[in-house]
């Protein structure tokens, strides 16, 4: 048997207080393969202390070569502390159809397409 996704984890230690938003980086490049997408998930155990993926599911491109990062929001009522090497999502990779688009992806990710 084997898992649905991949655990990512934390590349640093993180504070997010109530009704806050942090990017975090999990130093993963590179990890879906060709005709695929990757979705960045919630895992339930934060979630359920109020720590959730706030874009969830996340789209990671094939052709993203950058490093994944994944927006954590805390939705709870108390600080949450994330530890350098913890859990903190999941990347499911399922079967994708290619659009036909003219042009190339680098490493820009979040707002790179110049509308942020």
């Amino acid at each position: 048997m084997r898992p649905a996704g991949k655990d990512l984890r934390a590349n640093f230690y993180y504070r997010i207080a109530p009704g806050e938003w942090k990017l975090v980086g999990t130093s993963e490049f590179e990890l879906v393969p060709e005709g695929h997408v990757g979705l960045v998930c919630s895992r339930s155990g934060l979630a359920l202390k109020g720590v959730i993926v706030l874009n969830a599911p996340g789209i990671v491109d094939e052709d993203y070569r950058g490093e994944i990062k994944v927006i954590l929001m805390n939705v709870g009522e108390d600080t949450y502390l994330v530890e350098e090497g913890e859990r903190i999502a999941q990347l499911v990779l399922t079967p994708c159809l290619p659009w036909d688009l003219a042009g190339e992806r680098g490493e820009g990710g979040f707002g790179s397409t110049g509308r942020i």
